[in-house]
């Protein structure tokens, strides 16, 4: 009963929705000024602007960059850019690239290291920034050679996570589907290759496919943590197959590694992964993927691995299970907004998927059991209205938990509220046509 009262107290809201078309933002009612914004609009506007002002993008204040969060704030400004029409916000997307690749790109002002973490001299390191990987962000320098490991401070420690470098080169990749410079797509899958090589390896005695490990050093020279992310081979492969769509519709892309055998390695450690889970940020990441593989499939490219049942299967599991957990009745100084509004991401994409296979395309007829999974999945669209209601509220943004995490929550709720930059994919233009 309680289930079936939370989704009909949001029916009337989610057909209202269901009726706008999906690129409208702006209201229809002109002032003298022009078009009124949609309010969810203004506010990530305002999370946009503020994040620019007190990390040093737009201010003299010191400069504080992260990967996984800068990543979702260079799409979120690409998107205010075409949603508002104003330039200056594609202008900071650029600028924070800049500024991750020289800060991130680069060893660490307390490192006895100096320069690119590529080992590349100056003039080759602005050519390559990401060619060396890129650093997560963290306060704490990371792990050396002869510490032992202590697995609570190795959160706050240094390094490189993979799924952080899957997030910067879709950012990247965005940049270059927005304003059509491949040099981004390139600098995305020079990125790509060099965390192929450094984060998977061949199990021994050689047999079956690779492996991956979740954390390595600065200079990728060393596994920091050896286990391996549930979803990482899974983000290599999507995001190998969405650069690899990008530079192939540019008429003279930026040189640069092409990512086949990378992506037909991913495809091999995928085949029999399980990827249900109970945790809301890699729900999300597996709605996002589904949306992401469905984009991709309408673009032209065809994925060797059947993807779309399995990642929306694995998304059914898992809902179920966190769904009954009941985490989100929870006080704000128990839950982490940027896990939760992961989730609610995830299902801004689900809303644009079951739209684009309840419409039809010639290229992805919808089958019985892809929209009885969709059907299925839609009833628990309502827990992205709830997280975002309860993280937009201002006292639950005054506790903890929200404050001690302040960067990546604004800019990941940003997200939530204005989802195109980072959802949609635009389809890349073939310089010579056009098209």
């Amino acid at each position: 009963m309680l289930c079936i009262m939370r989704i009909s107290r949001y029916t009337l809201s989610y057909l209202l929705i269901l009726l706008l078309p999906l690129t409208s933002i702006m209201a229809d009612t002109p002032t003298e000024t022009g078009p009124i914004p949609d309010p969810r609009i203004q506010e990530a506007i305002a999370l946009m602007n503020g994040f620019a002002e007190h990390t040093g993008l737009s201010s003299g204040q010191p400069r504080r960059r992260y990967l996984w969060t800068d990543a979702f704030a260079v799409c979120n400004y690409l998107g205010l850019a075409h949603t508002t029409g104003e330039e200056h916000y594609t202008g900071l997307a650029l600028q924070l690239v800049d500024q991750v690749h020289h800060t991130l790109g680069r060893h660490r002002d307390d490192d006895r290291r100096t320069g690119w973490i590529s080992g590349l001299d100056a003039a080759d390191g602005e050519r390559h920034p990401t060619r060396g990987g890129l650093r997560i962000g963290k306060a704490l320098p990371e792990r050396g050679p002869d510490e032992p490991l202590d697995e609570r401070l190795e959160w706050d420690r240094d390094g490189q996570y993979f799924h952080y470098l899957t997030k910067w080169m879709h950012a990247l990749d965005q940049v270059t589907r927005t304003t059509q410079q491949s040099r981004f797509n390139a600098w995305a899958r020079e990125l790509a290759r060099s965390a192929f090589d450094a984060f998977s390896y061949p199990p021994a005695p050689e047999r079956g496919p690779r492996r991956m490990a979740w954390k390595m050093s600065i200079d990728l020279t060393r596994v920091l943590v050896p286990s391996m992310g549930q979803h990482d081979p899974l983000d290599g492969y999507i995001t190998s197959l969405q650069l690899r769509t990008t530079a192939a519709a540019q008429a003279e892309p930026a040189a640069g590694p092409d990512l086949e055998d990378t992506t037909g390695d991913y495809a091999a450690m995928i085949r029999r992964s399980e990827w249900a889970t109970a945790d809301p940020l890699g729900l999300g990441g597996l709605l996002i993927d589904a949306w992401r593989v469905q984009q991709l499939i309408q673009q032209g490219t065809q994925p060797d691995v059947p993807l779309l049942d399995r990642l929306l299967e694995g998304a059914i599991t898992g809902l179920q299970h966190y769904d009954r957990d009941d985490e989100l009745h929870q006080p704000a100084r128990y839950r982490l907004a940027f896990r939760e509004l992961g989730l609610a991401i995830g299902l801004h994409a689900l809303e644009r998927l079951q739209r684009v296979v309840e419409q039809g395309t010639p290229r992805t007829p919808a089958s019985p059991r892809l929209r009885a999974q969709l059907q299925e999945l839609m009833q628990y669209l309502p827990l992205r209205d709830e997280i975002e209601t309860f993280w937009r509220d201002p006292a639950n943004q005054r506790t903890d938990t929200w404050t001690e995490h302040r960067d990546i929550n604004a800019v990941m709720l940003a997200t939530s509220l204005a989802p195109d930059g980072f959802l949609m994919l635009l389809p890349p233009k073939n310089k010579a046509t056009g098209d």
